[in-house]
């Protein structure tokens, strides 16, 4: 239950470029959870507690072990700061994604954040619940990353939730000898164990801060919309969340446990890799060393944090989870961005000498499907075709798949297809780029990082997040996108709805035709040769296009 020692109004109109300002301490806000009492910070019109811990901390000895609940605390918990980041390697300072600082690093970093309208302790009706899962190639990112800030999504009666989750090697290694001393066989997959322990959590206490724990959606974008599928696809997380959202997720072939399969070594044979390459070997000895040391060494060594189908807390492929029908049956919101490449130009291979080359690249790689791959990514203009093309198989395939496959569950769904530039960005080269979309959706342009593009303080811009950010509140509200003076976003279904951004809202019908039947009927050659992953190995890198196989039409 949610105490304050004086009332705050409620019902705030987005805010777009100021942070909510922090109010008079004497207005500091109690809650008594089942966790224990927590102090919090009262803003205006919404009452944020940072820091929570949801999970004891793997630290060394245990380091590599699946999260166990945090213990109830008594007292009273002051919750006005956030927790530290998780280990992850520095940023490259240039990057658009580098944070304004480098933020505390610790193993003990299983925290939670939560912002609640003033007034939800009060209402009659619980609040919708919105727990943000960050980004970062499951190696980087923090829940205190000021563009993820919960205040706006409060502020429009949403309590809302960023959690911290283990990160790179720490949080995906998998390894023979933590599988033997693991009681169910297996390792890895702790960074998503975290994420399943931090939605138990918000079962368990999320009712004091005024949220409705039979209401809860979860959301993401990149690795965070990952997980999110992750989490769909995870026995374990279901019953855990109502709703989810997924922002430029990628269903790329997963890693198993022991065996090599689509090409790609077992998470077993990774984390041996991993262990001659730092020259470390035993658990002992790699559970002694530095924390943050490990997670650079790893990172440099190119060991690449993902999931592990370990028939436990996944017992699948997403993708064959999903085309079974055994995911988490909820609503979705998923969509990607125009320009999703612009910013992640290391996924591109280099450039053709001309456009005759590419298009013998083409022909010889796509074989009876060059055709289609020309006609659909054309050589008149060679920059635009490759970014293109390595969008359309990792994030318009996926976005569009999700929907798919959730429609045919009966499940309300609805795409997106977020095109706005505005003028930094475009004069960047980066229009509508990775994450762009964000600080529209959360409300958050004041939070983005300082060499993002600068959006403008115009009222366009300011409407077109009213607009967003309308309507991910009603998704996480009713399970259906609406909001107020802006277009109807109608269900994917059989016209094959969905909702561009660009400028303004803007619905349509059958978004680039063709494009995720050529993808698919790529993923499916693949799936069924059954020895080549599919990811970012497109266009002019793609391996042979193996024979049409049964169902793959």
């Amino acid at each position: 239950m949610i105490r304050s020692r004086r009332s705050i109004l409620a019902g705030a109109t987005v805010l777009w470029l100021a942070m909510p300002a922090a109010l008079a301490a004497d207005a500091a806000p109690l809650v008594e959870s089942p966790a224990g009492t927590l102090r919090g910070e009262a803003l205006e019109a919404v009452n944020a507690f940072r820091g929570i811990p949801y999970a004891q901390a793997p630290t060394g000895a245990l380091r590599w072990r699946p999260p166990v609940a945090a213990r109830p605390w008594s007292g009273v918990r002051d919750a006005t700061r956030f927790g530290p980041a998780c280990h992850q390697p520095p940023s490259r300072p240039e990057s658009i994604y580098a944070p304004a600082q480098v933020p505390a690093m610790s193993e003990d970093c299983l925290s939670l954040n939560v912002w609640t309208p003033a007034e939800a302790g009060k209402a009659v009706e619980p609040a919708p619940v919105f727990v943000w899962i960050h980004g970062g190639a499951l190696s980087a990112g923090m829940a205190s990353d000021p563009m993820y800030d919960g205040a706006r999504l409060a502020a429009q009666g949403v309590v809302a939730v960023t959690i911290n989750y283990r990160l790179g090697v720490l949080g995906y290694l998998a390894h023979p000898q933590l599988s033997e001393e693991s009681d169910e066989g297996v390792s890895g997959n702790y960074g998503l164990l975290d994420q399943i322990q931090a939605l138990r959590w918000v079962q368990e206490n999320i009712a004091a801060f005024g949220g409705d724990p039979g209401n809860v959606t979860i959301a993401g974008e990149s690795a965070g919309a990952l997980s999110v599928m992750y989490l769909m696809a995870a026995p374990p997380a279901h019953g855990l969340f109502h709703k989810a959202i997924a922002q430029s997720a990628y269903m790329i072939s997963t890693p198993a446990l022991r065996e090599t399969v689509h090409g790609t070594p077992s998470a077993e044979a990774s984390g041996l890799a991993l262990s001659r390459t730092v020259g470390v070997r035993g658990l002992p000895r790699l559970r002694a060393m530095d924390a943050q040391a490990l997670t650079v060494q790893a990172a440099v060594s190119g060991f690449m944090p993902l999931a592990n189908v370990d028939g436990k807390v996944l017992p699948a492929q997403p993708v064959a989870v999903f085309d079974r029908g055994e995911q988490a049956k909820v609503p979705i919101l998923a969509g990607f961005n125009e320009g999703e490449i612009r910013s992640l130009r290391f996924l591109l291979p280099p450039q053709p000498a001309d456009a005759a080359a590419y298009e013998a690249e083409i022909g010889s790689r796509y074989g009876e499907l060059a055709d289609a791959m020309l006609q659909r990514y054309p050589a008149t203009g060679l920059d635009e075709a490759m970014l293109a093309t390595t969008r359309d198989a990792m994030y318009g395939w996926t976005a569009e798949r999700l929907v798919r496959r959730q429609t045919a569950l009966g499940q309300p769904s609805f795409l997106y297809y977020f095109d706005h530039g505005y003028p930094d960005a475009d004069a960047k080269g980066l229009h509508a780029f990775h994450a762009a979309e964000i600080p529209y959706a959360l409300g958050t342009a004041a939070g983005t990082p300082p060499h993002w593009p600068a959006i403008p303080d115009t009222d366009a811009e300011k409407r077109l997040s009213t607009a967003m950010l309308g309507y991910w509140v009603s998704f996480a509200r009713d399970g259906v996108p609406a909001a107020a003076g802006f277009p109807e976003w109608r269900a994917y279904g059989d016209s094959r709805a969905y909702m561009a951004f660009d400028g303004e809202p803007r619905p349509g019908e059958q978004l680039m035709p063709g494009m995720f039947e050529l993808v698919e009927e790529v993923v499916c050659r693949r799936r069924a040769q059954g020895d080549l992953p599919w990811h970012w190995n497109v266009g002019i890198v793609a391996p042979p296009l193996p024979a049409g196989a049964a169902g793959c039409r």
